[in-house]
Parts: C-alpha cells; structure tokens; sequence
C-alpha cells in the first residue's frame, strides 16, 4: 500500500537527486550562467556580418566593448550585455542592427500550446525566448506549466506559488471583485446590489496589494524575465474552479491579460507563454491573453490525432466564453476571441525519415500555409541541450564538434526567422497603445 506519505519521501529523493543535477550543470554557488559568445558567434550567427567587417570596427573605435581575449590570443569572447551595446552603437551599411519593432506598439504575446505532452512546448518557448534574446529584443516568458521545465531551463528552482500564475489569478479574483462591489454601492439607481464576499484564505494573502512587477523574476539572461512556476501552483484548476464559485461573475480567463495591461507598454518587446498539457483555467488564460498562436506537434499520426482534438476543444472553449461579451473589462483583448496570428509547428522531426515526411506534408495538405515551413529537426545536439536543461544557444559548441552543433542552431534559427517574420507581420496589425 501507498499514501501519501509514500509520495512525500519519494519526492524528497528526488529533490536531492535535482539539486545534485544543478550542481552538475549550474555555477558552484548553483545558479545557472550564461556563457560568453565567441566573436566568430558574434559577427557570422548574431550580426550576420563578416568577422573582419566587425574586426575593423572594434579596431577603429576603442570605446567599443572589447571582449575577453582568450590566452592564445585568437578569440574574443562577449558577455550578452556586451553584444548589446554594440548593437546600440554599431550601423553595417548605414543599417541599424537593432532588431525591428513598430513605434507606438506594445510587446506582442505569443503562446506556446497544445495538450499533447512531449510537444516541444517548453523546448519551443526556451529556444525562441533565447533566440529574440540574441536578436535584441526583450523577452517576458511567462510559465503557466505546473511541470516548471521552462521555470527550471531558465535557473529558478525555488518558487513560492504566490508568485506564479495561481497568485496572479488570485490577485485578480480579489481585485475584480472588488471592483465590482465598488460599482455596485455606486448605482444610482434601482435597489442595491448584493456585495460579493470573499474568504479569509484569499483576502488576508496579501495579494491584492502586489504590484504587477512583484511576479516577475529575472533569469540568467540579462534580456529575459519570467514569470515562473512550480510543482505547488498545481492545485491552481482546484482553486480555480472555487475562486468561480465565490464570485461567478469573475472573468477568470482574463485575469493574465489584465495582469500584462498594467505592465509598461515599452516594457518588453515579447512575451512568450508556455501552456501545460491541458485545456482548464491556466492555458485559457495563456490563449486568450495571445495575440499569436503557435502549436507545436510531433511528426507521429497520435500527435497529428492529439493536434486535432486539442483545437476542436479550444474552440468549443473560446466559444463558450463569448458569452461574457460584453461583460468583461479586458483591456487589450476582446470578445469573441481573435488571434492575429495562428501556425502549427511541427518538431522533432527527422529528415531523412519517410514516415516523419509524409506526415509533414500530411499536416501541410490539412493546415496549408498555417503550418511553419521550417519544423525543428531532432538532433544530438538538441538531446543533449534538453538532459541539461539548456537551449542549443546556451551550451558552448566547444563542447561536441561544430558541425553537429551548427546543424541543431540552423533549425532552430530556421524556425526562430520565420517566427519573426509572422511576429512583425502580427505587430503592425496590432491597434496602437493608448
């Protein structure tokens, strides 16, 4: 027989076991680091200019962040803040190298979903947050995964579940509530409206009187922050579902996207969500906060099975919410649910495998120009990145041969460009911030 008390041990083994792993792959004082760009990474895969173009430069002007010189003396090696200050300061051709974003815009959200596990969601959200990170852009990820793989890839271990997504929604359920017993005793006219009464459980958290800013942590890119998860904000459908029963008329699917509307406009330029493998309280919060959606799949027929389930149920879910159109103050978003950007993905695909072809252009016949064009090849160098919780961007290609490891960055650059493109495309259809 097995309780929970069972279960309980068995998980603090295997806390020991994760803070042996840590030790194993992050800094001695056990925070993970990011490395240094060599400036070969620097010019070619960066600034996409040629090495000796960036030489002359960083010869001809001093004050220019100079890098760490290897003791042999051939390499230069750059930190990301580094790489930064010379995309501010750098023109190649009399062309900017800071990365396009449309004036008066705010940051565009894109969401990572599908409720097929082993998608490549968090993998997707990982690479694409440190690929916009190195294209200068600032990134806000925000992990509504209780499994925290993202939380995790990004360095944060130890998370309170007060300041995850659960406390975010929380916070909202106390503030909208409150809002709306404050409207109530301010009719004018007809009789009183019943005021809505919340638990002490909820109201003595102290929540409501967080700002937006006390969610967000930073990681160990200098570019990215994150709203994190962990294994105790998994309870959140639970407490969801009687936030709902205590006040019916709160708009819980709207409770993120309020959440970001009290961010700085300018304060990001993208924040990526990544969903957990279901469709309940979190991930709709994720897809309605969205202004893009991408769906990541395996090349295998379940997947493409699990694909389809997964946006029949959204769409049932998106509809069922539209009745509170009308009803609801959600900012930037309204209803009926519109996204301006939907494509599908397909990962862990291998080329040279006939089954993985055919269900790629199966997927293409079904989904047609909504399916990216550049699925994310399964590489060693990309299994490894994930047993040590790293993107291909962080882990040193010195570490296995060159060409194994240029081979996974081209995929996921590849992917990364063409997701670019359709975020640009996205953000000048984007309405203007007030």
């Amino acid at each position: 027989m097995y309780t929970h008390t069972d279960l309980a041990r068995l998980q603090a083994q295997s806390l020991k076991m994760q803070g042996f792993i840590r030790q194993q792959t992050y800094s001695p004082q056990n925070e993970k680091t990011l490395r240094r760009f060599s400036s070969w990474e620097v010019a070619e895969l960066i600034f996409k200019v040629n090495q000796s173009t960036l030489r002359g430069r960083l010869a001809a002007d001093p004050t220019l962040p100079q890098g760490t010189v290897e003791e042999d003396g051939r390499q230069r090696w750059y930190s990301l803040e580094e790489i930064n200050e010379l995309r501010r300061r750098l023109k190649v051709n009399r062309k900017s190298l800071m990365p396009p974003r449309p004036s008066g815009k705010r940051a565009m959200r894109a969401a990572i979903a599908n409720f097929k596990g082993g998608a490549g969601k968090s993998t997707v959200a990982l690479h694409f947050a440190h690929a916009a990170a190195l294209d200068g852009y600032r990134v806000l990820c925000v992990d509504f995964d209780p499994q925290a793989t993202l939380s995790h890839s990004m360095g944060l271990s130890d998370v309170a579940e007060e300041y995850t997504v659960w406390g975010i929604m929380a916070r909202d359920l106390a503030n909208e509530t409150d809002r709306m017993n404050t409207s109530a005793k301010g009719a004018e006219s007809g009789a009183a409206l019943p005021q809505r009464r919340l638990p002490n459980s909820i109201t003595d958290m102290g929540l409501a009187g967080l700002r937006a800013a006390d969610f967000i942590k930073p990681t160990n890119w200098p570019t990215i922050d994150i709203v994190p998860s962990c294994a105790n904000a998994a309870f959140v459908e639970f407490a969801s579902a009687q936030y709902r029963h205590m006040n019916p008329e709160w708009s819980f699917f709207a409770a993120v996207s309020r959440f970001l509307d009290q961010l700085p406009a300018d304060a990001y330029d993208l924040i990526l969500f990544d969903c957990p493998p279901a469709i309940g309280y979190q991930s709709m919060n994720a897809v309605f906060a969205a202004d893009m959606l991408y769906i990541p799949s395996g090349p295998g027929y379940w997947e493409y099975d699990s694909t389809t389930s997964f946006i029949g149920q959204l769409a049932e879910a998106l509809e069922d919410l539209s009745r509170f159109s009308g009803l609801v103050p959600a900012g930037t978003m309204n209803l009926p649910k519109a996204f301006l950007d939907l494509r599908f993905l397909i990962t862990r695909y291998e080329p040279n495998n006939d089954l993985h072809r055919a269900m790629n252009q199966a997927f293409g016949k079904v989904f047609g120009d909504r399916l990216c064009a550049h699925p994310i090849e399964m590489t060693r160098a990309v299994e490894q990145s994930g047993r040590f919780l790293s993107s291909i961007y962080e882990i040193d290609y010195r570490d296995m041969t060159r060409e194994t490891w240029r081979r996974a960055r081209a995929s996921f650059d590849q992917a990364y460009e063409e997701f670019r493109s359709n975020l640009g495309e996205a953000w000048n259809q984007l309405e203007d911030k007030a």
